[in-house]
């Protein structure tokens, strides 16, 4: 069996084969024409200066990754369901392209859950708290945190609907169902009908343009979520846009202090991001977390 490490590592190399090759057609290898009419018109050499990929370059990498992603998954997603958080605003098509690509790497998708505005909005922090104090003492279970604070208990009991910790999915408990009703009745969250609970969230946050803006208020909000639904799931990734992770709401969740089995993505507009976002699935599996994408603190994929 071809293992997690082989897998991530055939798509870096080939990622890395990718970007020398458009690096040399755009550099070295362009220049091969001796006409000195040619050469005048080259941009000038002048420290300092760089040439940007160009949009073909781009539209070829992105065409690569879409056509070699179903082999260089390898099922490696196979036996591990994914849940769908979509939060306020998050674009149906960019889900819809990640649950394709969930797909095509062996994994099943147990249904997609949606967030109201109440969760993320810091208007309704007292509700939020309140709810979720409620909850918390009606179950009395020991995976609810006594001295969680408002946002990472609320991700907690999200967590307990719709996630496990186990490598496997499993038939929802009471204690999902009654989460799920509750959050239901109070627009916080929309979930599917009788689904089972997954071992890995995969968060997708709005387009950037359309999210928050990055503060000290969506950091709290984002940071608590996102560590209160690792407390109660095997793996879970956030993942956003590129427009997210320049001043947006990725930009505050990778600003916050995460704990445990929690990576984010950025740049899941392209094929690209959305491959590396199945990655880091894969690879949040292994109990660690990281930064990944062309804004990730942790390299462009994350490396087992």
């Amino acid at each position: 069996m071809i293992s997690l490490r082989q897998h991530v590592s055939s798509l870096v190399a080939v990622f890395l084969a990718l970007a020398v090759g458009i690096a040399l057609g755009g550099g070295l290898l362009a220049d091969t024409d001796d006409d000195p009419a040619d050469q005048s018109a080259a941009p000038s050499d002048s420290p300092g200066s760089s040439e940007a990929p160009t949009a073909g370059d781009l539209s070829y990498a992105d065409a690569f990754a879409a056509a070699g992603a179903a082999r260089l998954y390898a099922n490696g997603l196979d036996g591990h369901a994914t849940v769908v958080l979509a939060m306020p605003g998050a674009d149906p098509a960019q889900v819809k392209s990640l649950t394709s690509q969930i797909i095509a790497a062996g994994g099943a998708i147990t249904g997609t859950f949606t967030a109201g505005e109440a969760l993320v909005d810091v208007g309704q922090r007292t509700m939020i708290d309140t709810l979720g104090n409620q909850l918390a003492t009606q179950l009395a279970d020991p995976r609810i945190d006594p001295a969680a604070t408002t946002y990472d208990r609320m991700g907690e009991l999200i967590g307990l609907a719709m996630s496990t910790n186990q490598v496997s999915s499993v038939r929802a408990d009471t204690a999902a169902v009654t989460i799920r009703a509750a959050l239901a009745e109070s627009g916080v969250l929309t979930s599917p009908t009788d689904v089972r609970n997954a071992p890995l969230i995969l968060v997708v946050l709005p387009p950037g343009d359309e999210g928050a803006a990055d503060s000290l208020a969506t950091k709290t909000i984002l940071g608590g979520l996102a560590n209160g639904l690792g407390s109660n799931a095997a793996g879970v990734v956030v993942a956003g846009d590129t427009d997210s992770a320049d001043g947006g709401e990725l930009t505050a969740l990778r600003g916050s202090e995460l704990v445990g089995p929690v990576s984010s993505v950025d740049g899941i507009e392209t094929p690209i991001g959305q491959v590396t976002t199945i990655l880091a699935l894969m690879h949040v599996l292994l109990g660690t977390g990281g930064a990944y994408g062309a804004s990730g603190a942790d390299g462009a994929v994350p490396l087992a």
